[in-house]
């Protein structure tokens, strides 16, 4: 190879540290997780500084201060830990998925582990398993917000609603493109 399309080549290297980084921040969700899981766990034994670090992460107010879990706070930290599990599988796609598209082969091949998606990803599967991934994440986070909408003013649950419905279209969008950029005879994923 000439030097210059080497460099172009070898530059892909450049966004390695970028999936490490977030390798790092997957590390923070696991903590957040575990955190909050402790808390809950802590609060269901009736720890109350436990019950106020929950009520106050997942923003639920009240005109009386809840002295014990209830169903309302138990549902809203344990949506709270699935759109925290959500995010972490939207990560490890990025890593993942990123890693074996646009850096370097994995060889994964005969692994037992290898995720079943990894065998046919490329930069199209992998857009479309993100929107999807990200509609799922939005649709968590707006059943919290209708869950505990006492909380919140009415523009800020419709501007939620119209966010969600945006990220909806986006991902038809990107799966029609996708699916006629395929062409016909290639409709296998």
């Amino acid at each position: 190879m000439r030097p210059l399309p080497n460099l172009i080549f070898a530059s892909r290297w450049l966004q390695l540290p970028l999936y490490i980084g977030l390798i790092a921040a997957q590390a923070i969700y696991v903590f957040h997780f575990w955190v909050e899981l402790v808390h809950l766990i802590e609060a269901a034994f009736g720890s109350e500084v436990a019950l106020s670090k929950l009520v106050n992460s997942i923003g639920y107010r009240s005109d009386v201060a809840p002295t014990a879990l209830n169903e309302t706070i138990i549902m809203l930290v344990v949506l709270a830990l699935i759109d925290v599990v959500m995010i972490s599988n939207l990560l490890i796609m990025v890593i993942v998925g990123g890693y074996e598209t646009f850096v370097s082969r994995m060889h994964l091949e005969d692994h037992p582990d290898q995720p079943e998606w990894l065998s046919h990803v490329n930069a199209s599967v992998l857009k479309v398993k993100l929107a999807t991934a990200i509609i799922g994440i939005s649709s968590i986070h707006l059943l919290k917000t209708f869950i505990n909408a006492g909380n919140y003013e009415v523009k800020v649950l419709m501007w939620q609603t119209l966010i969600h419905v945006a990220f909806l279209f986006s991902a038809l969008a990107i799966a029609l493109a996708d699916r006629l950029m395929s062409g016909p005879g290639s409709r296998s994923h």
